[in-house]
């Protein structure tokens, strides 16, 4: 088994790199020529609230699969529906539409649009990986934690590696969900302004990305050896 390197410098990552540049700069020129943060946030939420959250859902689980940064949703969804829903319950609706949006991602890479999403993951700068049948959990776990590969390229990648089905959807699960559930909760707290929330939520982000981490650098350290044995 084996996670080959990107052919080419990662765009995908230049690009969203790029994104957030402008994003901040262009927030920057506003905020310089008056324009009130909160009120703005608090107009952007009432948005949300306005569409409703089965449209809301519905999109998040289905644009993150276009490419669609998964974050836009997750960061303001228990703000925008909380009062409404519950935390709880909005929690579960955002994983569920996540779960649906790494199938759906899986489906039309492995039994859709399979040229053209080979094409884009190519173009992209990503190779795709080679599986042997009893190295597919092994592989998606790289594929969850190495950093700097997007959510939805994660998702293709697998599916046009074929990997098993439900493998991908137990590990998938496994590895969003939880750390997630904290961007969720952070989202939430950083736009009530909850300091006290926001810096504990931050804190578990944190843990949880050390914690994946150490989970790549253990299959890495089991891959090496499997490697040299074949070469």
């Amino acid at each position: 088994m084996s996670l080959e390197s990107p052919a080419r410098p990662n765009r995908a990552l230049l690009l969203k790199l790029g994104i957030a540049a402008v994003a901040g700069l262009v927030v920057l020129a506003l905020v310089w020529r008056g324009l009130d943060l909160r009120v703005a946030l608090a107009a952007f939420l009432a948005a949300l609230r306005e569409a409703g959250p089965a449209v809301f859902f519905t999109a998040m689980a289905i644009l993150p699969a276009c490419g669609a940064p998964l974050l836009t949703f997750v960061l303001p969804a228990v703000a925008a529906f909380g009062p409404q829903l519950g935390t709880v319950n909005v929690v579960l609706l955002s994983l569920a539409a996540i779960t649906v949006n790494l199938c759906l991602a899986y489906a039309v890479a492995r039994r859709g649009l399979r040229p053209l999403v080979q094409g884009l993951v190519t173009r992209l700068g990503y190779r795709l990986p080679a599986v042997d049948s009893g190295d597919a959990v092994d592989l998606l776990v790289l594929l969850r934690v190495t950093p700097g590969v997007p959510f939805v390229v994660q998702n293709f990648l697998a599916g046009l590696a074929e990997i098993p089905f439900g493998k991908y959807v137990g590990v998938s699960v496994l590895l969003a969900w939880p750390i997630n559930t904290a961007f969720l909760l952070f989202g939430d707290a950083l736009l009530h302004g909850k300091g006290r929330a926001a810096l504990l939520t931050l804190c578990a982000i944190v843990a949880l990305t050390a914690l994946l981490h150490l989970v790549r650098k253990h299959y890495e350290r089991r891959k090496k050896p499997a490697e040299d044995a074949a070469a």
